[in-house]
């Protein structure tokens, strides 16, 4: 397994949890005690990382389609009893997720910069 493809299924594993845990029963959701943005903010940017190394250089579709998917998310959460959609969680959300997105193609760019030239010997 090449390490593009092991961040790739880390980035649908995020997505998954974020799926899951946003839509089961309030009882059934894991509580921490850090605060509840911060919840949102981590799991959403490390997505956001993820899906940006896994993907690079799509990152105008990666912001389009993370930004889709926490609204979805939190729409989704209208038809769980118990849960409700929160404007604030979708901020949150839609801008951790593309901050991972922006930081991991500023990381590739900044690493071709200061990679060695892998020019082919003469």
């Amino acid at each position: 397994m090449t390490p593009r493809t092991l961040v790739r299924f880390f980035a649908w594993l995020c997505l998954a949890a974020i799926a899951a845990l946003s839509l089961v029963s309030p009882s059934m959701r894991p509580v921490t005690d850090l605060p509840h943005g911060f919840e949102h903010a981590a799991i959403f940017a490390l997505t956001g990382l993820a899906i940006g190394l896994g993907y690079p250089g799509r990152i105008t579709r990666d912001v389009a389609w993370l930004t889709v998917f926490a609204a979805a998310i939190e729409l989704a959460q209208l038809a769980v009893p118990g849960r409700h959609a929160r404007w604030i969680d979708f901020i949150v959300d839609a801008a951790a997720a593309c901050a991972g997105v922006v930081l991991a193609f500023i990381a590739a760019r900044l690493l071709r910069r200061t990679a060695p030239n892998q020019a082919a010997p003469r």
